[in-house]
């Protein structure tokens, strides 16, 4: 908390000392100033030193710590200030406004380009590209309009010598979207003439310093401000770069350039002289003529006349040139080189404006567009020499310190009197009677001026001073030497003095009515629009206008000045205002001094003591109970969602009882008054807490009404999806059986039938499906076979599953008799006697190869029990008997050939040709010997598992090529099964 600071750096709000008087308010000011404490706060507002030295306290760490903080729970600072503003726009969508003011040199513009750091930091947070460039833009201006609006003084290095009001537009996110300048009072005098020991605007001096010598040279400049009449004080400090500015903004190469031919338009016509040759007034020098015709791109003769003659229209339609003498040629050219400057500004301000402006915004579409205001204005000015410029100055900060008593001293006392709320009366010095001697009609000091400016014949400044002494002679602020006689500070018909609030400024009345008619020939705004230039050209639209074309007569400049200030009055008066007070401590530009008689002056007349006297006195904050209530309601049990009481009052006392602050507030008849910040501070903080709680809740309602509203599309969507899925399903059972209902009477029994294409519901029933099928289609095709010929079609059907693909050719178009030695052999008979096999599995002739490669005739006989080899020389004889067990495996070739190979348990292999001897050539048994082992191993699967116990795993491998396994019949828990590996 601000109030919380050590003592040693004194009280860090005024509405906390002890007593209220200016001793007191001195001394906190002085001790926090010799401790580097520049700010301190007066309720909302803040009041700032000028530390005349850098301090570090503006950085990215200082930015985030007062980012989001309410304006008390930090040390007082313009960033406290910039957030309080931010926050109340953003929060109660209610535009706001800045306003920085102090006299010259007490640090306003330094103030003003701290806030807008501070505002570009804070937003944009998702770094969206167009919102950058508007903030670089907005950024970038400051610099550009230092530029050309600040200049050097005694009393400041970078004294703004305009007015400046930026608005900032935010959309409902709270990032800018755009803004708008207005510019006050260029103090264009200063262009072709400054006081002693002052220097010319910015702009002059980073030309001549900063361009390059190309450019110079293009411009027919020297880089030496010593050479030109306009900026013989001197270069003046360094600034931030007007070019890159320039680029950032959106200026083209053609504007820059445009800019930098006027400012050495400007240059050169300073140095321009006259002399007198007999009767007519000539240019000493016409190679800067040619110069300035080459820059301005316009004729050299045509430049040459615009400076001697004058082109007037008669009032029958003649038109005459009237030549100039050389007082005259030198008026003429200064008003030129004035007019040329302003309208530069002015262009560069439309210009930026041009960027930076809400373009094709919508309230619908994109929210409201709420506005912070920052008022960067020229002080309150005192010189030796107060002359047209200083009087406007003067004014305008008149009208802002009306400004302030309005909002703060005057209408707030207004507001508890009209509230009811107990209070004692504050006495202040209000300013309105100053203003109306300046801007009263018919009778202030612009008025005059103007009767004086509008007044046929010869009206001089001592006529206008006698006009002013006779129609205000009896105003209290108001007196000349005329009036007083014997005040010798003042000269006779030529000072006067206005007793302001922040002193008394004697002013001298020369020049007055020159500079209140701001006279400019129209042969220059003629030449000037006749350009080649199509920015210059721009900048004066009124020169197209015929000599002999009657206008009405322009608004003077006082008139002008005070039109704009009404309208900035009006604008502010509108927002939520925040104050910056800006003191200067000392007039010798030094950190250390601090001045007290000077500082004192500045608080009495900026009205600080009764600014801190109302603070103390009032509260700091008051709203109407139902802006309070929709803002607070959910922080008491008894107001939220919405209360059940008879009036919004009840509701609000609720609130503040439930929460203790019942001697910190005041009920009006239709506001409540809170007195302290801290607590409002914790009805912020106990919102900030329960605000994620609400938004959570409403979340869930919310995504709970999107799940039922899901839900509900989804079991629309079921239904809808279930009932299509049983139309397809029963639309294919109805193809299905209109493509089958005449099968049975089909040669191939449906085989050419063309299955439709089944939904996906329907896969794994579509394959079951086409299998009843394709068994029904083979069973009407097997069942007429006589029963004597099913073995052999089994042992066909068991060999195509282990050898189509392998073998080319395996017997598949003959009729197999697997027992080729039936009729040629006799010891079958012996053998199943002895053996007690039940059937012959395979037999015939072949040829045994030994490992010599040794051939030998004999015949194989396969049974249901045992394998024999016999010699059919011997009459069969049995040479060898094996247990058909011990066959781990059968091996054949690829190819053609006959040849098998019997592996055994004991790896006693036998090489076998079956086709040999009284074998038919082209008869393949290959296929039947595989055929019928498989059919028997297959039919034999009960058998095999209800043994599985007792005779242990047993595997028969049929295998092509060189031991290539094409086939393997395994004996497990579920009997023997077909593998078909992988090559």
């Amino acid at each position: 908390m601000a109030a919380l600071e050590g003592l040693e750096f004194g009280k860090s709000d005024f509405v906390l000392l002890d007593e209220v008087n200016i001793e007191q308010f001195m001394e906190n000011l002085k001790l926090r100033f010799e401790n580097a404490h520049i700010y301190t706060f007066i309720g909302e507002g803040v009041v700032s030193v000028n530390p005349y030295k850098q301090m570090d306290i503006y950085g990215k760490e200082d930015i985030n710590a007062y980012r989001g903080r309410e304006l008390y729970e930090n040390p007082p600072h313009l960033y406290a200030v910039a957030d309080a503003a931010y926050k109340a726009m953003k929060r109660r969508a209610k535009d706001t406004c800045i306003v920085v003011s102090g006299e010259s040199g007490a640090g306003k513009t330094e103030a003003s380009k701290y806030i807008m750091q501070y505002i570009a930091a804070i937003t944009n947070p998702s770094q969206r590209a167009e919102v950058e460039s508007v903030k670089n833009v907005l950024l970038k201006s400051n610099c550009v309009l230092e530029a050309f609006g600040n200049a050097k003084t005694n009393r400041n290095d970078n004294s703004s010598r305009f007015g400046k009001y930026m608005d900032i537009n935010f959309n409902f996110n709270g990032n800018p979207t755009g803004g708008h300048i207005n510019n006050y009072l260029l103090e264009k005098s200063r262009v072709v003439q400054q006081n002693g020991g002052e220097r010319n605007f910015h702009s002059f001096y980073q030309l001549l310093r900063g361009g390059s010598d190309v450019m110079l040279k293009s411009l027919h400049l020297h880089n030496d401000p010593a050479n030109y009449v306009y900026t013989r004080e001197g270069p003046t400090f360094s600034m931030c770069g007007m070019l890159s500015a320039l680029n950032v903004i959106g200026f083209s190469e053609e504007e820059i350039h445009s800019i930098y031919r006027i400012l050495g338009t400007v240059l050169i016509l300073g140095n321009l002289q006259f002399e007198t040759d007999s009767e007519s007034v000539r240019v000493v020098g016409m190679g800067d003529v040619s110069h300035i015709a080459e820059l301005t791109s316009t004729e050299p003769d045509n430049v040459t006349k615009s400076l001697l003659y004058r082109t007037v229209a008669t009032g029958d339609g003649e038109v005459i040139e009237k030549g100039h003498s050389e007082k005259e040629a030198c008026f003429g050219r200064d008003a030129f080189t004035k007019a040329l400057y302003e309208r530069l500004f002015g262009w560069i301000v439309g210009r930026i404006n041009a960027v930076i402006e809400v373009k094709d915004y919508n309230p619908v579409l994109h929210g409201k567009n709420t506005v912070i205001g920052v008022l960067d204005i020229y002080g309150f000015e005192i010189f030796d020499n107060n002359s047209f410029e200083q009087f406007c100055i003067n004014y305008c900060n008149e009208k802002l310190q009306q400004l302030f008593i309005q909002l703060i001293l005057c209408q707030e006392q207004d507001e508890y009197r009209r509230e009811g709320i107990k209070w004692q009366h504050i006495d202040y010095f209000n300013n309105q009677i100053i203003v109306d001697l300046v801007e009263q009609p018919h009778k202030g000091i612009i008025s005059v001026l103007d009767e004086a400016c509008l007044s046929v014949g010869k009206v001089t400044d001592t006529v206008c001073l006698e006009s002013m002494d006779a129609k205000l002679g009896q105003h209290p602020h108001y007196t000349s030497r005329k009036l007083t006689p014997s005040d010798k500070t003042m000269e006779f018909n030529r000072d006067f003095r206005i007793r302001h609030y922040a002193g008394d400024v004697t002013y001298s009345i020369e020049g007055f009515l020159d500079k209140n008619k701001d006279p400019l020939y129209q042969d220059f705004k003629r030449l000037m629009f006749n350009s080649s230039n199509p920015v210059m050209k721009e900048m004066w639209p009124d020169g197209q206008l015929s000599i002999t074309e009657v206008t009405k007569r322009p608004l003077t400049a006082a008139t002008l000045f005070k039109n704009s200030i009404v309208a900035l009055v009006e604008k502010l008066g509108c927002k939520e205002p925040y104050y910056v007070r800006c003191i200067k401590p000392n007039d010798m530009k030094s950190p250390l001094l601090f001045d007290d008689a000077r500082c004192q002056h500045q608080v009495a007349y900026l009205g600080l003591l009764e600014n801190v006297r109302v603070r103390r006195a009032g509260f700091a904050y008051r709203q109407a109970y139902t802006r309070f209530l929709q803002r607070y309601k959910m922080t008491c049990v008894y107001t939220w969602p919405n209360h059940l009481m008879e009036t919004d009052r009840e509701a609000v006392e609720a609130i503040v009882t439930q929460h203790g602050f019942q001697d910190d507030v005041a009920y009006g008849h239709t506001k409540l008054f809170v007195r302290t910040p801290k607590s409002l501070f914790t009805l912020e903080q106990e919102r900030a807490v329960l605000i994620p709680v609400l938004v959570l809740f409403l979340q869930k309602v919310w995504r709970g009404a999107l799940a039922r509203m899901r839900c509900q599309r989804m079991r629309a969507i079921f239904a809808i999806m279930g009932c299509y899925k049983r139309y397809k399903v029963k639309v294919h059972f109805w193809e299905v059986e209109r493509r089958f209902a005449n099968v049975c009477n089909m040669a191939d029994y449906g085989k050419s039938v063309e299955w439709p294409t089944p939904p996906a519901a329907l896969t794994q029933f579509h394959s079951i499906t086409q299998k009843l099928h394709r068994r029904w289609r083979a069973w009407q095709m097997v069942k007429n076979i006589p029963q004597s010929d099913m073995g052999a079609v089994r042992a066909k059907v068991a060999a195509l599953g282990a050898l189509n693909g392998e073998r080319k050719d395996w017997g598949c178009g003959r009729s197999w008799e697997r027992d080729y030695l039936a009729n040629v052999s006799h010891s079958h008979s012996t053998l199943r006697n002895k053996d007690e096999y039940n059937q012959v599995i395979f037999s015939g002739f072949c040829r045994k190869m030994n490992r010599f490669n040794k051939s030998t005739d004999r015949a194989l006989l396969i049974t249901d029990k045992h394998i024999y080899k016999l010699d059919p020389k011997k009459q069969f004889k049995v040479l060898k008997r094996l247990p058909l067990e011990v066959v781990t495996g059968l091996s054949v070739t690829a190819g053609v050939d006959q040849m098998v190979a019997l592996h055994t348990s004991s790896q006693d292999d036998a090489l076998l040709y079956i086709q040999r001897g009284e074998l038919c050539p082209d008869q393949d048994r290959i296929g039947e010997l595989v055929g019928t082992l498989i059919d028997h191993f297959t039919r034999s699967r009960e058998l095999e598992t209800l043994s599985r116990r007792l005779w242990g795993p047993k595997s028969v491998t049929v295998e092509t090529k060189a031991g290539q396994a094409i086939a393997d019949f395994r004996k497990s828990r579920d009997g023997f099964t077909l593998l078909i590996p992988s090559n």
